[in-house]
């Protein structure tokens, strides 16, 4: 687990999906994050950072760690890993 930081008051910590992990196709790698902030119930978050370190992450949340994982793997097929790296869902 990762403590955000921010006002000492209002630190908040992060959990990682055990599902988190690098992703290499047609030459491309990406780092896959599934995470969600302990203290707020908002679900999962799916973010994907490519080599150069710009992310992607996905517009709004998932009930659980396995649905982020499946949301990237259906963009992935649908739009190859160079697809994640340019667009932000």
């Amino acid at each position: 687990m990762l403590i955000m930081p921010g006002d000492a008051s209002q630190e908040s910590e992060v959990d990682f999906s055990p599902l988190c992990q690098f992703v290499s196709r047609d030459g491309v790698t990406v780092r896959v994050e599934i995470y969600r902030v302990l203290d707020v119930d908002d679900g999962w978050t799916l973010e994907v950072i490519a080599q150069d370190e710009i992310s992607a992450v996905w517009d709004g949340t998932f009930d659980t760690d396995e649905d982020a994982w499946a949301a990237f793997q259906a963009v992935l097929e649908a739009e190859g890993i160079h697809g994640l790296t340019e667009t932000v869902h």
